[in-house]
Parts: C-alpha cells; sequence; structure tokens
C-alpha cells in the first residue's frame, strides 16, 4: 500500500541495496508471459479472463499506457509501426471503468468540446481521396461532398465536427438526453448506462480507432450492458474501428455480439481467435460446455484448478488438470493459432497503411483554438453556475456591512498603539473575509481535476491552457468580490479619503 512513509522507507532500502549493505527484499512479477497476437480493424474482440490474469495491464500495453516504473520487452505495433512512430494516446484510447466528466455539461456540449479539441481525424482526408478516385473512375461525384470539398477549411472543420457529433448521438441513441446535463454527485443528470455511451463516444469523436474497454459493466445492468455493447458493435463495423472490450460475466446474448474472443488466464493468452471456435478448441482438449450453461462462464472457470473437472467431457479417460501452459501450447498447434502464427512470421506491409490512420501531431489543432475552447468551457461552466458566483459576491456584501458596522468612524486616526491595533484588526478582516470567501472556489476547481487528468493524459489540450483559461475567466469575478467588500468599507471604517488610495485598495 504506497503511503508517505513507504516513500521515504523505500528510498532508504534502495540506497542501502545500492551499497550492498540490505539484501534486496523486492521479488520480480511476471504479469503478461509470452504475449503475441494480432487484433483486426472491424472486428470486435471480447477480453476474457478470472480476475488478476492482467487484463488492464494487457490493455493499458496496447494502448500505450504501462507505467514508466513497469519493466515491458517486445513491441506493440499499429499498422506494422512501432509506439515512437506516432502518437498513441491520439491513436488510441484506454477508456476505464470509471466515467468521467463535468457534470454541468450537457451530453452534446461534452461531444462537442472532445471533438474541438481532437479534431475531427482524417474525415476530410478520406472525403478528398473519395472525391479523387471518383474523379479518376469518370464518377459523377455527390453533390453535397462536391459542395462540401469547396468550403473553406475552417467551414470545413465545422461541418466536419458537427456531423461526428449528431453521428455519435443517433449511432449510440441519445437523441433523448443530447441536452440533458451528464450529472454527477450534486447535479441530477443521465443514466449509468448513458454515462457509459457519452464516455465512449467523446473518444470516437476524435481521431482514435482504436478502443481499449475495461471492464464497462460495472454497476450496470446485464440489460444496459447489451445496449452499450450492441451500440459498440454498430459503431465499431461502420467506422471501421479497432475495439476490445473486457467484461468479467456478461450475458450470453452480450456474449454472442463478440466477433473475437482473447481468453487470457496467468498472465497467458490461452485462446485468441473467432468467437465461433472457442468452444470447438476447448472440446478438442477434452472440455465441454453443459448446455445450460453460458459459454463466457465457461471460459471463465475452464482453466481454473477448483472447477476445471467438472467440464472433463472424456469419460474413457481418467482426468488429469491441464494447466493454462499446457492450453496455450495446445492453441499453437489448433488451426486457428496456426493461422495467427502464419500471419505474424510475416511483417506488416508498412506501405498498405493509409497516411491518416495514424495520428502524428500531438495535438489535434491549433494550440490557439484549444486555448479558445477551453476559455469557451469555462465561460459556459460560469454561466451554469452563476447563482454561486453572484451568492458569494452578495455574501461578500453583506460581511463587508457588518464589518462597517463594527469599525465604523468617519476617520481612522492613527494616535496611539490602540489606533493601530483597530487598524490592523480592520485590515485582517477584509483580507480574511476576501480569502475564506473564495475557500468555495477551491472545491470547485478540485471537482474539475479528474476530468482535467483524464483530458490532459488523451492530449485534448495542454496543461496551460485549462490552468490559464480558469485564470482569465475568474480575473472578473475576483475584482467584483474585491469591489464589493472594499466600496463598502473604505470609507466607512475610515481609510484614507484619498481616491488613489482606494484604487490601490482594490487592486491589492
Amino acid at each position: 500500500m504506497p503511503t508517505f512513509s513507504n516513500f521515504f522507507v523505500n528510498i532508504f532500502e534502495g540506497l542501502l541495496g545500492f551499497l550492498h549493505i540490505l539484501s534486496n527484499k523486492k521479488q520480480q512479477f511476471c504479469i503478461l508471459k509470452n504475449i503475441s497476437g494480432i487484433i483486426k480493424p472491424s472486428r470486435m474482440t471480447l477480453l476474457l479472463g478470472p480476475p488478476s490474469s492482467g487484463k488492464t495491464t494487457f490493455l493499458l500495453a496496447l494502448a500505450g499506457k504501462l507505467d514508466s516504473e513497469l519493466k515491458s520487452s517486445g513491441t506493440v505495433t499499429y499498422n506494422g509501426h512501432e509506439m515512437n512512430e506516432f502518437v498513441p494516446q491520439r491513436t488510441a484510447a484506454y477508456i476505464s471503468q470509471h466515467d468521467t466528466h463535468i457534470g454541468e455539461m450537457t451530453v452534446r456540449e461534452t461531444l462537442a468540446f472532445s471533438a474541438r479539441c481532437q479534431g475531427v481525424g482524417y474525415l476530410p482526408e478520406m472525403l478528398a481521396e473519395l472525391s479523387r478516385r471518383e474523379k479518376a473512375a469518370n464518377i459523377k461525384p455527390d453533390p453535397d461532398i462536391d459542395l462540401f470539398m469547396k468550403v473553406e477549411v475552417e467551414t470545413k472543420m465545422q461541418i466536419c465536427m458537427l456531423a461526428c457529433i449528431y453521428i455519435y448521438i443517433y449511432i449510440y441513441g441519445g437523441q433523448e438526453c443530447a441536452n440533458t446535463m451528464v450529472g454527477n454527485e450534486v447535479v441530477r443528470g443521465i443514466s449509468g448506462g448513458q454515462k457509459k455511451r457519452v464516455t465512449t463516444g467523446e473518444m470516437l469523436v476524435g481521431p482514435a480507432r482504436a478502443l481499449f474497454m475495461d471492464e464497462i459493466s460495472t454497476g450496470l445492468d446485464s440489460s444496459t450492458t447489451f445496449q452499450i455493447v450492441k451500440s459498440i458493435r454498430q459503431s465499431t463495423h461502420i467506422l471501421d474501428a479497432t475495439t476490445v472490450i473486457s467484461l468479467l460475466q456478461p450475458a450470453p446474448e452480450t456474449f454472442e455480439l463478440f466477433d473475437d474472443i482473447v481468453l487470457l488466464s496467468e498472465g497467458q493468452i490461452v485462446y485468441q481467435g473467432p468467437r465461433e471456435h472457442v468452444v470447438e478448441f476447448f472440446e478438442s482438449m477434452g472440455f465441454q460446455c453443459p448446455k445450460r450453461k453460458g459459454v463466457a462462464d465457461f471460459l471463465q472457470e475452464v482453466t481454473s484448478k477448483k472447477d476445471q473437472e467438472q467440464y472433463w467431457s472424456l469419460k474413457d479417460r481418467p482426468y488429469a488438470f491441464v494447466t493454462v501452459k499446457e492450453f496455450a501450447e495446445a492453441f499453437q498447434s489448433f488451426h486457428v493459432g496456426k493461422s495467427i502464427g502464419e500471419e505474424l512470421a510475416s511483417p506488416f506491409d508498412k506501405s498498405n497503411s493509409h497516411p491518416a490512420a495514424l495520428a502524428t501531431e500531438k495535438y489535434g489543432v491549433e494550440r490557439k483554438q484549444l486555448f479558445k475552447a477551453c476559455v469557451a468551457r469555462e465561460v459556459l461552466l460560469l454561466r451554469r453556475k452563476a447563482f454561486i458566483f453572484v451568492f458569494k459576491i452578495f455574501q461578500l456584501f453583506v460581511m463587508a456591512v457588518i464589518g462597517t458596522s463594527v469599525f465604523f468612524r468617519t476617520k481612522m486616526h492613527r494616535d496611539n498603539v490602540t489606533d493601530g491595533g483597530i487598524y490592523m484588526g480592520a485590515l485582517f478582516f477584509g483580507v480574511s473575509s476576501i480569502l475564506f470567501n473564495s475557500m468555495q472556489e477551491m472545491f470547485l476547481v478540485i471537482a474539475k481535476l479528474p476530468v482535467f487528468y483524464k483530458q490532459r493524459d488523451f492530449l485534448f489540450y495542454p496543461s496551460w491552457a485549462f490552468s490559464l483559461s480558469t485564470w482569465i475567466v475568474k480575473i472578473p469575478f475576483s475584482f467584483l468580490e474585491a469591489a464589493a467588500l472594499v466600496f463598502v468599507t473604505y470609507y466607512g471604517i475610515g481609510y484614507d479619503h484619498d481616491v488613489t488610495r482606494l484604487v490601490v485598495s482594490l487592486i491589492k
């Protein structure tokens, strides 16, 4: 368990171990072992495995988001390109089981902000390629596409962005909640299943076409999970995306939606390939799925030492426990495993990869546009929380009236120590009132940090765009709060009547 004390203890133990004074107590633990395979586009893959089998680490490795402290060997390639040849954060998206959104924004606004930050990916290039091929084949171009190609670049980007938003709203069945706030613990909003759709759509409106989703059924019933997976299946096939979804115990109807299965156990791949052949593989090993047993539940238990024996179907042979390693080795000689091995033996030809398939720029649009998007979002949130800021100003005004009544005088005397104490007390009252009134703002900013961390890691925008936009939008309200206090208390308490001093007091 990482704690503040453990941090220093680990440093001290590491230093003693480096000096060979203390033996190293840490042991290496292998999470994934000899993993190799192919995830194909336009197919939805289900990642199955018992708890602690390495599913999350596997998805993080595919998305290029492994912790730097983890040691790994081997390579992960996209269309034959290694991770250092493109930007994996914008090419692939790892979606955790937690739905992190700003509750005061609607579904449409959340998707619009995501599209505005990530850009529209390869859609303009794709339409340009379509137009070029139509001309080469002497095909009359579609009037709408032809008109689209003639408009200005900025207008073209806006049209693509709006098209992306509407496509995902309709694919994910969000028409009825498009203008509903996402919601959080304080603000009432959409349901958990709808939030999961928003989480997925937020990633897909950008250039990412590889989705790695980890335990997305957490907290959802089987019916909602089925509807979400069905929506993801539609977008995967329509948009030629690559999707890997990790589920713990999917219902049979949800299981049937997937094209491929990857079964992971003890850090090894037991099976990878089409869903139709997974039962056939285990039957060849002597294990049969009962008729009333879900295939997904069968796959979760067949590699377990505790549950494996009940599925043994070769009654003429004595049962012997089959280890995960033996399953993995047997899969290599299975016809599906042989086919994958042949594909892995011949490297993917990079020339077959479309230039726009992999994101090579760190950010989707210019940094100036990202800053504008962040400012526009802060203004929107300011309007949604207008009551809080108006109440803060009113609260400070009331405090100013109370403070004026306590220190009320026409002139602040400066003759003795008692007068100095009154002067310092009045100053302390003003500073402390501003300070404690601003404490509420700290909680509002902290509430947005999880969203900021997520969007920063996905390269929606640089950190300075978020912090600077927040600072700029809040400056006018900071002056209003200071004015509500200073204009009421300054002359009532009896400070210097010089107007210049009043302005200096307001600024400071």
